[in-house]
């Protein structure tokens, strides 16, 4: 562990520390909260214009000097992030959400705080703790349905093991932490370990899974003078290997590299909220300053003039807009979770109803990502179907081959009894033997049953992505089993839909061209690519997104991480790895193909509550501002701070209201 935390901190520091920093922001929000919500509570108590809506009466001597305590409190303490804010967004001369809270903050405390001192008018500290205190509740749901991708890398490097066992000159064993290991060193891989480091085989034979790396869906056979990647699993024989690249020179390592540029690069979605608040900035301050210079133009007191452009400043700041957002988000998370949508980006959403094209990883994806029996049959009288099964199912159990994995699954979805074997024997790359009920039983590839002599049936091999084993008894053929990796039932409905509404439908995948074409014929894909490296994967995206698709990557493995993280939307399959979960935007919590249909509905529905939520937070101003600001006051209606902060209560209501209402549009 301490050289997977060496890993993140050196190569991807920045990164790691942004985690941090997002992490504590939200906890940050969180204690803001809920300590500015206990003191808002005596603040609306003593509030007069609370009093006289309710119609009970609380004064005492120095009530208005606990209120401006109380006030400052939570001015200072829950209203810093915004003020903060605000001058971050000045800097960058883009005011926004922050810039406008923090105007109607400033400007309800700092005249509230006057008429406590003197002024003649009303104080509006309870407008100012309940904006105060939504905005933060706001702010805290957003940023915990937000949790980006940031885990990405630290999952990739705990991919890594922490020890690496040297074999020393004199051929003695050492445990020693990875960090040590260098080039052309030499180090053992027993079975069921990870390998340390990129290297070459130097002596000893295995079958080495590298799904979650390369995306090839069936272990790897590695002998002699083949190569080995760092994070792949040695499943047999101990390797031993001769160190080939370490540290930032790694596969992983360059992988990581690749997740952080995708991640760095990726273009963000500019908050709806925050143009609304930029656009209601410049209209709260316009709209004040034209009412201040009005009124006073029109002979009125400095005091009334004042007052009515605070209302006008404190009301262009609705309440709901701080919530328009984050409850929509947090209501189709839940939702959505329900329905085997994992939401880990709050523009996936609104991002997934402009997509044009989705591009899948085969392996754990339309596939199931392990070998199943797809057909089996016996060719001797004296052996049925399913006893051919029973027989091939008693040997395999004994061995740990993904093959053998499919043949024994098959025999138990079927009830089958498996019976004791004697003298097992693995026949190294090309099958296996063992005794069973006095007589010898070998399971062979077809390059073994051509050296054995024996022809193979002419329906054995019928299509392109099937591995083929042949069954003998005492050296005859008495059938044969075939297996694949399993499309995924889902699949091809899942991909008509998409289809149906105008979306492209790719697939990248590691395994070879032959598997690839056969799978893409069977789903009826628009296109296909074969034999792809992590960067192609990567390449591909660009290059469609170049050619204007909105784009979609699903995937599942260390290998699909850098084109999820580079693709407008990242989907990750639930089955998959951490890191391509944690990459992605999107996670399919039941790895079914068809929620992506699920996705761009729930996506459209979304954005439209998003929306409506907007306009009506926002869209209220239309009508309350210049109310406020006493436009029809001649005919004697004057929007009084009062009502004022009643509409903006009402806003609140009708935008979590309409929320809600998501629920109902989802389930349909």
């Amino acid at each position: 562990m301490e050289h997977q935390q060496h890993i993140a901190n050196k190569n991807h520091h920045g990164h790691h520390d942004h985690h941090n920093h997002h992490a504590h922001m939200i906890a940050d929000f969180k204690k803001r909260f809920w300590i500015s919500l206990v003191i808002t509570f005596p603040i609306i108590v003593l509030a007069p214009m609370i009093q006289n809506l309710v119609g009970f009466e609380l004064g005492f001597k120095g009530d208005r000097s606990i209120q401006f305590i109380l006030s400052s409190v939570i001015f200072f303490y829950g209203g810093w992030p915004f003020l903060k804010g605000m001058v971050e967004e000045i800097k960058k001369r883009s005011p926004g959400m922050m810039t406008l809270i923090a105007l109607a903050i400033s400007v309800a405390y700092f005249y509230s705080s006057a008429v406590v001192f003197g002024l003649n008018g009303k104080i509006f500290f309870w407008e100012l703790a309940s904006l105060i205190v939504i905005m933060l509740l706001g702010h805290w749901i957003e940023m915990k349905s937000v949790m980006g991708a940031s885990n990405a890398l630290q999952e990739l490097a705990k991919m890594m093991p922490s020890i690496a066992r040297r074999i020393k000159e004199d051929g003695v064993y050492e445990d020693v932490p990875i960090a040590d290991i260098k080039s052309n060193e030499m180090i053992l891989i027993r079975p069921g370990e990870k390998v340390p480091a990129d290297g070459i085989v130097v002596k000893g034979e295995s079958h080495v899974n590298e799904s979650m790396l390369t995306g090839e869906s069936k272990p790897v056979i590695k002998h002699k003078d083949d190569q080995v990647i760092g994070g792949s699993v040695n499943e047999h024989g101990s390797l031993k290997v001769k160190v080939k690249h370490t540290g930032e020179d790694s596969y992983l390592s360059k992988v990581i590299g690749m997740v952080k540029e995708a991640q760095e690069t990726k273009s963000k979605t500019q908050n709806l909220a925050d143009k609304a608040a930029a656009w209601l900035f410049y209209l709260a301050l316009g709209a004040g300053l034209t009412t201040l210079v009005v009124w006073l133009s029109m002979g009125k007191d400095f005091d009334y003039a004042l007052e009515r452009m605070v209302t006008v400043m404190i009301i262009s700041c609705p309440h709901a807009l701080g919530l328009a957002i984050p409850l929509v988000v947090a209501i189709s998370t839940s939702i959505s979770a329900k329905n085997g949508l994992l939401i880990r980006n709050r523009t996936a959403f609104e991002n997934a109803r402009k997509i044009t094209a989705i591009i899948f990883d085969k392996t754990g994806t339309l596939t199931k990502g392990e070998f199943g029996v797809t057909r089996y049959k016996s060719i001797s009288n004296s052996h049925s179907d399913n006893e051919l099964l029973q027989i091939a199912a008693s040997i395999e159990n004994s061995s740990e081959h993904p093959i053998a994995a499919g043949i024994v699954r098959k025999a138990k979805e079927k009830d089958l009894t498996l019976g004791a074997v004697e003298h097992f024997q693995n026949i190294t790359g090309k099958g296996i033997k063992a005794r069973f009920k006095d007589r010898e039983i070998k399971i062979v590839s077809p390059g073994m049953l051509k050296e054995l002599g024996v022809e193979a049936p002419s329906d054995a091999f019928k299509s392109d992505d099937e591995t083929v084993v042949f069954v003998l008894i005492d050296s005859s053929l008495i059938g044969y089993i075939a297996l694949a990796d399993e499309i995924r039932e889902e699949s091809l409905v899942a991909i008509n839909t998409l289809k149906e509404r105008g979306i492209k439908v790719f697939m990248a995948t590691g395994d070879n061209q032959r598997v690839a074409k056969a799978v893409s014929d069977q789903l009826s894909l628009d296109n296909f690519y074969a034999e792809v490296l992590p960067e192609d994967k990567q390449r591909i995206i660009k290059e469609h997104q170049q050619n204007g698709y909105f784009v979609a990557m699903t995937g599942d493995g260390v290998n699909d991480a850098p084109a999820l993280a580079q693709a407008n939307v990242g989907i990750a399959v639930g089955s998959g790895t951490d890191v391509a979960a944690e990459t992605a935007d999107i996670v399919l919590v039941n790895s079914n193909p068809q929620d992506i249909t699920n996705l761009i509905l729930f996506g459209r529905a979304t954005y439209k509550k998003m929306m409506q939520n907007l306009w009506w937070s926002a869209g209220y101003n239309i009508v309350a501002v210049p109310l406020a600001a006493g436009i029809l006051a001649s005919v004697g209606i004057l929007l009084s701070p009062a009502i004022g902060a009643v509409l903006m209560s009402l806003s609140t209501v009708i935008v979590a209201l309409n929320a809600q209402l998501l629920k109902r549009q989802i389930k349909k």
